[in-house]
């Protein structure tokens, strides 16, 4: 027996249904449309730290659908976000007051503050094993500091060229391990990774984030776990959505006119 065809009205009806829903915003939570929500893996309170996080956030990001800042914020407790193109004095009491200490004792070490970035002047992360042991020494009103810069890494690199002058006052360049020779991982071969990176070794602010307290806090590695959760769930939410990678059609034709002169070529011999 033949069904009987559903009416276009409830088509239609079905569909715009299903366009309010995907705006509908998860308000109370993530903050992110309810069809992507991540509220079921995020922590069910933001994870305390003994560092404190400072991130510059480019204006850019902002309005980027795969930034991870907005979520990270929701993922720990000692989270500051600065939106600019710079760090400079005014933006933040915490950094002021690190650099306020630094001229007014220029002969201190500098061992409180570390900005992440790769760099040829970066001490890798895992050899400051003297950054580690002085967190024991610091007291709760003067806690450890990770600045970290999130953006397209064309900004990320402006940015950290524009602060320099500020930072240097008070921070150490520190990196986790990287290869400038080995091109950066995609979506499509990566579960934590979003956009393209450049090379290898590069990561979201989100997971450079985990990685660096995994090494520098007690519970480094609980915390470390929770906060790839989150960054795995939001990755597979966008995977879901992409379509399969299809050879470019100018580039098979080219690709095919080489293989038949190639072929000519081969049977002249």
């Amino acid at each position: 027996m033949d069904l009987p065809e559903e009416p276009t009205g409830a088509t239609t009806s079905s569909a715009g249904d299903h366009r309010q829903a995907r705006r509908r915003i998860c308000t109370d939570g993530c903050g992110r449309p309810t069809n992507v929500c991540l509220c079921h893996v995020l922590p069910s309170t933001p994870l305390s730290t003994a560092a404190k996080i400072v991130i510059l956030h480019h204006p850019h990001e902002r309005r980027h659908k795969l930034a991870t800042v907005p979520i990270l914020s929701k993922c720990l407790r000692n989270c500051e976000i600065i939106v600019g193109r710079k760090l400079k004095y005014g933006q933040s009491k915490l950094l002021d007051s690190l650099y306020d200490e630094a001229c007014e004792k220029p002969d201190l070490p500098l061992n409180r503050a570390l900005y992440l970035f790769p760099g040829p002047n970066a001490y890798p992360l895992s050899e400051l094993n003297r950054f580690k042991s002085s967190l024991d020494n610091i007291s709760a009103d003067n806690n450890f500091i990770l600045i970290f810069f999130d953006g397209t890494w064309k900004h990320a690199k402006e940015m950290v060229s524009a602060s320099s002058s500020f930072l240097s006052k008070f921070a150490v360049q520190v990196c986790l391990d990287f290869d400038v020779g080995v091109n950066g991982g995609t979506i499509f071969d990566s579960e934590l990774i979003l956009r393209k990176e450049p090379f290898a070794g590069c990561m979201s602010t989100m997971e450079a984030v985990a990685r660096c307290l995994r090494f520098l806090e007690p519970n480094g590695i609980d915390i470390e776990s929770k906060i790839i959760e989150v960054l795995r769930a939001m990755v597979s939410f966008q995977a879901c959505f992409l379509k399969p990678f299809k050879p470019r059609t100018k580039l098979t034709k080219t690709d095919e006119r080489k293989n038949e002169k190639n072929e000519n070529t081969d049977s002249l011999y």
